[in-house]
């Protein structure tokens, strides 16, 4: 698989539905491998295949963000949260937007199914931060960024951030260092895992 890297705002990856992964073959996990190595080189604690441009239901967490903290590192594979309880704002942040952080409310508690690397079904019952996390990268592989969980009121807080965001995707595009949205959709549909 050709190197990966972390897409930025407005790049349509971001707004992807992503399809369920059907075979643990060797370019998943290479995938899994580089989403793990950008997610530390950008001291981030998730990050989302979408991310990376690939429109497979999945996602790595690392809630410690220490790279030496391989015991806190999860792959979640075709990911199902069973169940949310309780409720608590708190700041967040996206590698895909950088430096741009705002309030969120999230369930406080969850249960969450997924695959692991092995195949094997899994189930996690979470709290706090790291609930926060996994609902963060969960909302990415249905295309929906922290900022649509913003009250209507905050985000317009953010409308001129976004937009910088947007002139300067537009103009990467402009210069050919990025290719059009519709050969984006292009590449995005045909990664798309088939059945």
């Amino acid at each position: 698989m050709e190197p990966l890297s972390i897409v930025k705002y407005p790049h349509p990856a971001l707004r992807w539905e992503s399809k369920p992964v059907v075979e643990i073959d060797d370019r998943l996990r290479d995938a899994v491998k580089q989403m793990f190595a950008l997610m530390y080189e950008a001291k981030g604690i998730g990050l989302a295949a979408n991310q990376v441009a690939l429109p497979w239901r999945m996602f790595v967490i690392n809630p410690s963000g220490d790279p030496e903290r391989t015991d806190e590192e999860f792959v979640f594979l075709n990911p199902d949260i069973l169940r949310r309880k309780g409720s608590d704002e708190g700041e967040e942040g996206c590698l895909s937007l950088p430096e741009l952080y705002g309030p969120v409310r999230r369930s406080t508690s969850l249960v969450i199914e997924a695959y692991d690397l092995e195949g094997r079904a899994f189930r996690m019952d979470l709290d706090d931060f790291p609930a926060r996390v996994v609902q963060h990268e969960y909302d990415h592989i249905d295309g929906v960024l922290f900022i649509d969980r913003m009250s209507d009121l905050k985000r317009r807080e953010y409308d001129d951030r976004l937009a910088d965001f947007d002139a300067e995707f537009r103009k990467e595009q402009q210069t050919g260092a990025i290719v059009s949205d519709d050969e984006l959709k292009r590449r995005l549909k045909e990664l798309e895992p088939r059945e």
